[in-house]
């Protein structure tokens, strides 16, 4: 509620709401810059991440590679990316969570 009982001034709320957008969009481009590791096999399968989750890099060690059991060096892979991926959204959290808790739940019409 407005103290008084005025009308809440809609171009401040309009500034306000573009502002975080601008904030949410350059912690958005930050992050799709930023890369996170994620491992698996003691080290044996490494994985790269964008703070987006989108692969940038994989470094399979030879030792990890059996031409006998193609099965665990997949396993292998799919743990690292999952692992680059949970580093990757700790990462989203700690960028975009105080910009998105501003938002307190988003105001219709807006993107956000």
């Amino acid at each position: 509620m407005i103290p008084g009982g005025g009308q809440p001034d809609m171009q401040q709320l309009l500034q306000q709401a573009q502002k975080m957008q601008q904030d949410l969009a350059q912690a958005q481009e930050e992050l799709a810059r930023t890369e996170v590791d994620g491992q698996a096999g003691g080290g044996l399968v490494k994985a790269t991440v964008n703070g987006s989750g989108e692969l940038r890099g994989l470094v399979i060690d030879p030792k990890a590679v059996d031409p006998e059991d193609t099965e665990t060096l997949a396993d292998l892979v799919v743990a690292a990316v999952q692992a680059a991926n949970e580093n990757a959204q700790q990462l989203q959290q700690q960028k975009l969570g105080p910009l998105t808790q501003g938002l307190g739940g988003g105001m219709p019409g807006l993107p956000f």
